[in-house]
């Protein structure tokens, strides 16, 4: 039986690298991103890569989440049992900007989005995993669960998306607690040559410096932790094995918090 997998940001980078490697393999490739060419563009990528098989693709932008529910509506429609959702999408927003949700840009793509997505496909997922791309930019990072807007004072993208990330492993850490019939996990990817990046210099900065990892190597390690028989419920991966994630992201009083504040920004917490 073919396993049906969605990846999130899966029109470049790691995403798409791990979108192909498991097309090789033969699994049900479900490729979500925001940019209809960049996607179409993938698509003849992955359907390369699975030999002649064409996978499906849903643009959803991640700034929206009337988009986002679109999305979910969308995959419940279309597969009864969805096996592996990646949470694999996130972009660092050099200046604040407020989405017409209300939230600050950067929490609002990397961490209310697949936060809302995750618990809308909850029932799809069941006996299933999580696998939620984090980053090591969480270690210091300060995550406030009961504002999402940002920073009052001075706009520093990366402080914001480094909260972000730490959002991303307390969210995974909490899914694991909350739902024990889905395996939960988050992961680093490493410094990865892509086309992330806030502005035109750190986009040209990430992909062009010759020494960070390849989007292929990291796209094999979300590939991994999507097909490995086992993987410890909750954990902070990196490189495919279990890692320490820093104190802040690893509090489960504040994952919890974190939690319930997600519920209320995002209109679940009444379900």
């Amino acid at each position: 039986m073919t396993r049906t997998i969605v990846i999130t940001g899966s029109s470049s980078g790691i995403g798409l690298a791990a979108a192909e490697h498991l097309a090789t393999l033969g699994y049900d490739v479900v490729l979500v991103g925001r940019d209809e060419k960049r996607l179409a563009a993938a698509v003849e990528r992955v359907t390369a890569a699975g030999q002649g098989r064409e996978p499906a693709w849903f643009r959803a932008d991640f700034e929206r989440l009337a988009d986002v529910r679109q999305l979910a509506e969308r995959l419940l429609t279309a597969y009864p049992k969805i096996d592996a959702l990646a949470n694999n999408a996130g972009a660092l927003v050099p200046r604040r900007r407020i989405t017409e949700d209300g939230f600050e840009a950067t929490i609002q793509g990397n961490h209310l989005a697949p936060f809302l997505l995750s618990t809308l496909l909850r029932e799809r997922l069941r006996g299933g995993r999580i696998v939620t791309t984090a980053s090591d930019a969480h270690r210091g990072a300060r995550v406030g669960p009961e504002s999402f807007t940002g920073p009052a004072g001075r706009y520093l993208g990366f402080p914001v998306y480094g909260s972000s990330k730490a959002a991303n492993v307390l969210f995974a850490s909490e899914a694991a607690r909350r739902w024990p019939d889905i395996t939960s996990v988050s992961f680093h990817p490493g410094v990865v040559r892509s086309n992330f990046g806030g502005g035109p210099l750190l986009k040209l900065a990430f992909r062009f410096t010759p020494w960070l990892r390849s989007a292929a190597a990291a796209g094999a390690d979300l590939a991994h932790l999507i097909t490995a028989p086992e993987l410890v419920d909750g954990a902070y991966y990196y490189r495919g094995k279990p890692a320490r994630a820093s104190g802040n992201a690893t509090d489960p009083a504040l994952a919890a918090r974190l939690w319930d504040a997600s519920e209320v920004a995002v209109g679940m917490d009444a379900r």
